[in-house]
């Protein structure tokens, strides 16, 4: 590829990044197919891996596991021929194939990663703070889903001590931060602190970005549990049923992450004794779970059994719909 190639294929790879941000994922999957169809009598290089890398991404982000992973595995194969072993490059790679392990249910894979990210950040000249934090946040994530939740912060306080030094405590990134610790929160009924973190992260997020955007959703998501978990089932399913809007509108009827709205909204109608409008609501999430995730990823899990235990009260169900 001549010099000149090569820079028009950054700028398109560029433009298809652009494309991606405004939540056009369809035409930037075409974008990304297209450069690599184009890139693919090249010698390796750089531009190969980040292609890779942002098309395996994107099928993660759509929930589409398999073709992420592929996707992965070809960037990390590219990757072992363009950099050294331990090459701080690498660390991108592993951080995106973690969290397609933490949504597909690989727990242990994914956080064989991120230490191996860790310790090429943390052994890497030169100042790497923000990305630390993200290990460390991602780490939070994980154990999240893990169940884990008193790991879970301590993984998630450090990762916001980290950032907060490197960029202020007013950074975006310290907010969404902060959200993510909130999650954790909730699942030990750390109620109070949780609320602050989640009304100031959606206050910023609303104000900073798109109002329908996706750190938006899970802020309202999250809201949606703290009101459930008090009893306020009017504001939670408020809450939720906003987060599914914006949701679905992102990503389609059929993402993981529907599911577990779906599952939180159909909680909240079985709590209120609405039994009839909370099973389809079980139902349909299951199917899009067992499509997409591990057989033993947690939710699963929890989602299988809110639908047996909601199937074993036939009487109460046939009451529903008379």
């Amino acid at each position: 590829m001549t010099a000149g190639g090569a820079k028009r294929a950054r700028q398109t790879y560029l433009r298809a990044q652009g494309v991606e941000a405004a939540g056009n994922y369809s035409e930037a999957g075409r974008i990304y197919k297209a450069l690599i169809c184009g890139l693919r009598l090249t010698p390796p290089q750089e531009l190969h891996v980040d292609v890779y890398r942002s098309l395996a991404d994107l099928y993660r982000i759509l929930g589409r596991y398999r073709e992420s992973d592929a996707a992965f595995a070809a960037a990390f194969m590219i990757a072992d021929k363009v950099y050294t072993k331990d090459a701080i490059e690498h660390w991108r790679l592993l951080n995106g194939r973690a969290i397609l392990y933490k949504y597909s249910g690989h727990f242990a894979g994914g956080a064989r990663l991120y230490r191996t990210a860790l310790k090429i950040l943390t052994s890497a000249n030169g100042s790497h703070y923000s990305e630390i934090a993200t290990i460390y946040h991602n780490l939070g994530g994980l154990e999240h889903a893990r169940g884990r939740y008193a790991i879970g912060e301590q993984f998630a306080r450090k990762g916001i001590t980290i950032r907060r030094r490197a960029l202020g405590a007013d950074h975006p990134a310290v907010v969404a931060d902060g959200a993510a610790l909130a999650a954790l929160l909730l699942a030990q009924k750390k109620f109070g602190e949780a609320e602050l973190l989640l009304r100031r992260a959606l206050r910023i997020f609303r104000r900073a970005s798109q109002p329908e955007n996706y750190d938006v959703a899970i802020a309202l998501s999250n809201l949606g549990s703290l009101e459930q978990a008090r009893g306020n089932f009017t504001a939670a399913l408020r809450y939720h049923k906003e987060a599914l809007r914006i949701k679905e509108k992102l990503f389609g009827p059929h993402h993981v992450d529907i599911a577990v709205t779906l599952n939180n909204i159909a909680v909240v109608y079985r709590e209120q004794q609405r039994l009839a409008e909370a099973l389809p609501l079980f139902s349909r999430a299951l199917s899009i779970l067992q499509a997409s995730v591990s057989s033993r990823h947690p939710n699963l899990i929890k989602c299988q059994k809110n639908y047996v235990a909601l199937l074993q009260v036939p009487s109460r169900l046939q009451q529903a719909k008379a």
